[in-house]
């Protein structure tokens, strides 16, 4: 088996407008399809950031928290490569969404910080200039 790349990105989410306008809005994913599924009571929205496709976001019916923090079991979070973070945070503060404190990786030295989705998905802005 020879991975050539990650294909997509899974998100359920609890309410789905609220969600799909943080995605699409506050992070400026942009649509690509939108779809009912009646026989489940789900939507499901692909997205895409610039050409590449990253994102489907779901919605079920009531579907089960999940733990997220301390450092729970599973998916840890999701990460974008931004070219500044520090831009990037003051974006999404003006936006509403807060963030931690900037921090710089001790092993590349590049600034990272986390926020969160409104699911409390946790999600990463890492510098890539």
């Amino acid at each position: 088996m020879l991975l050539q790349a990650v294909h997509h990105i899974a998100v359920i989410c609890a309410d789905y407008q609220r969600s799909k306008a943080f995605y699409t809005d506050v992070l400026g994913l942009q649509v690509i399809r939108e779809v009912y599924r009646e026989e489940r009571d789900s939507w499901k929205l692909d997205l895409a950031l610039g050409d590449q496709y990253v994102i489907e976001l779901f919605s079920f019916p009531d579907p089960p928290p999940r733990a997220s923090r301390p450092e729970a079991c599973g998916l840890r979070h999701l990460a974008f490569a931004v070219k500044d973070v520090a831009a990037a945070v003051q974006e999404l503060h003006q936006k509403g969404v807060p963030t931690e404190t900037i921090r710089i990786d001790p092993y590349t030295g590049k600034r990272f910080t986390f926020f969160t989705d409104p699911d409390g998905l946790p999600l990463e802005l890492y510098e890539q200039p």
